[in-house]
């Protein structure tokens, strides 16, 4: 756990806990709603979410921003590919309420990702970017993704046909 100060607003990063699931979901379903920040297109039931959150033990973790006791963000780890030699590649995932974005929190939790990572064996981490999304593609560059490269016409959401960037961070 670490309590974390951004712009005189303290808070805490630490492991995600079942307890948390209902609040992490809460804040995925209103990305799945209203942004490409994600292309699942369906809002996520808790069920399905556990199996999900089952999946994140070590070495692929979630970890939480709480405030005042209330999960304000999120950020995972997922395994790449479950091809066996895929398994030191992971994909990181950070989403933040929208009452909390852009306060340099999201930072905070992917940090606590990639330092993670580089502590316990992986040896790239990716993450898929929507193009038009450049705060996001901005918070992976300050963290020293690089841009790889960009698929073009591979997702359809509200009806617009968007390119997706892939960003690389080697971590060892």
């Amino acid at each position: 756990m670490s309590l974390i100060k951004v712009s005189d607003v303290y808070f805490l990063i630490e492991r995600a806990r079942i307890d948390h699931l209902p609040a992490i979901t809460e804040i995925y379903n209103d990305a799945i709603l209203h942004t490409v920040a994600t292309f699942d297109t369906q809002p996520k039931t808790i069920a399905e979410q556990e199996i999900w959150f089952q999946q994140h033990v070590d070495p692929l973790p979630i970890f939480v921003a709480l405030f005042d006791n209330e999960v304000i963000g999120w950020s995972s780890l997922s395994a790449w590919s479950d091809r066996c030699a895929y398994a030191k590649t992971v994909e990181t995932s950070t989403y933040m309420h929208k009452d909390h974005q852009a306060k340099g929190i999201g930072t905070k939790l992917l940090a606590t990702s990639m330092t993670y990572a580089q502590t316990h064996g992986h040896r790239n981490v990716l993450a898929r970017i929507v193009s038009s999304s450049l705060a996001s593609r901005h918070l992976h560059e300050k963290q020293g993704f690089t841009l790889v490269g960009t698929m073009h016409q591979v997702g359809e959401k509200f009806g617009q046909i968007h390119d997706v960037c892939l960003y690389q961070h080697l971590v060892l």
